[in-house]
């Protein structure tokens, strides 16, 4: 039977993902619109969010955080054009995003000692091939693929090369160790469900020495230029961002920053994502038409949770439809380089109430198309 009941928000994108519960958009704090970012008013507010993602991730001493342009994807290439070079890379991919780094890597920055370790949707790559001599550029969590780094335990400690990693559907929802990762990357939409078009850069001490000791044998776009005279421009991680940004933007990052403070912080996102992810789980178990495209749970990503469904691919996109017109969930066939079948995802923002009225309309959708 059709159920009766249905999610009171219906959202479940992976990217941009549902604002957070409780969410007003009247509520922000509008005193910075129509200042320019760099009064003081607007360098506040920039370098509040810095020093508030810096303490609320608890990231390590030394550790410098940037607003940057471009989103998660910006991020990421101005530290590759930036810093790599220096010595051979080992990129590690099993997604679309993973495999653009690659693309990038080899076909645009042309560099010739690179060593690609990759695998299939739902896997991952032998982290025992990693040299610790390298850079080491790779994703830790999969966002098309729901296929995660389980630790950082395959990084070296005393490693030479630097590690670049893309954590945009991880940070705020997985434990991350930051003691072996000199370059992180995320974007706002992802877990904290904030607005597009701004990234965020981490970068370690190690990151840092990178930058003031070498220098690229390619030009660089102004909007990738972290150093000047040789030293890094440390203004960029206290708030003076290389181009405009959206002040409304930032202060709806910091609107969904108070409220991690408010709920308790990193630990209480990471575990509401954790629990969706059961929620899901305790439901595939019990069906026998769904399943994980990750086979391996210890791998498997608890934000965007991607599923293989017992039908043809037409078969789900009438699944799809049919949720959609129900007005029941938007946003969740996967992505178009993947296999068939459903992305859900089960990031902070979403809550587990909404997840679990989902799943009878799971159900019934597939009893309709079958």
């Amino acid at each position: 039977m059709q159920p009766t009941t249905k999610p009171a928000n219906p959202n479940f994108s992976s990217g941009p993902c549902a604002k957070r519960p409780g969410y007003d958009v009247s509520k922000l704090d509008l005193s910075v619109l129509g200042r320019s970012h760099r009064a003081a008013i607007g360098k506040k507010a920039l370098e509040r969010a810095c020093l508030d993602t810096a303490e609320i991730l608890g990231l390590p001493e030394g550790y410098r955080v940037a607003v940057v342009p471009a989103s998660d994807t910006g991020a990421m290439e101005m530290a590759m054009w930036s810093m790599l070079g220096e010595r051979p890379v080992d990129v590690l991919y099993w997604e679309s995003f993973g495999q653009g780094w690659a693309t990038d890597i080899t076909k645009q920055l042309k560099l010739k000692d690179v060593k690609i370790l990759s695998a299939d949707y739902g896997q991952l790559p032998d982290f025992a091939q990693v040299n610790s001599d390298h850079d080491v550029v790779f994703t830790w969590n999969g966002t098309t693929s729901g296929a995660c780094v389980p630790n950082a335990d395959w990084i070296a400690a005393d490693r030479k090369g630097l590690t670049f990693c893309d954590a945009t559907s991880a940070v705020f929802a997985q434990e991350m160790d930051w003691e072996k990762l000199d370059v992180i990357t995320y974007s706002w939409q992802k877990v904290l469900g904030g607005e597009g078009g701004h990234g965020m850069l981490i970068l370690s001490p190690r990151a840092v020495e990178r930058l003031e000791s070498y220098t690229p044998a390619w030009p660089l776009p102004k909007i990738f230029r972290m150093t000047s005279g040789g030293k890094l421009t440390e203004d960029l991680f206290l708030g003076a961002t290389i181009n405009t940004p959206s002040m409304l933007c930032v202060v709806d990052y910091l609107d969904a920053l108070d409220w991690v403070k408010s709920i308790g912080g990193v630990a209480t996102t990471i575990a509401s994502s954790k629990q969706n992810l059961a929620t899901l789980e305790a439901f595939v178990a019990e069906h026998a038409w769904i399943d994980f495209l990750v086979s391996d749970p210890a791998i498997r990503s608890n934000t965007s949770v991607c599923l293989s469904l017992d039908l043809s691919a037409e078969q789900v996109k009438a699944f799809i439809k049919l949720l959609e017109q129900q007005q029941v969930a938007y946003d969740i066939g996967a992505y178009r380089d993947a296999p068939a079948g459903l992305r859900i995802w089960c990031g902070a923002t979403i809550e587990n109430s909404n997840l679990e009225t989902l799943l009878p309309w799971l159900q019934w959708a597939y009893s309709q198309v079958k």
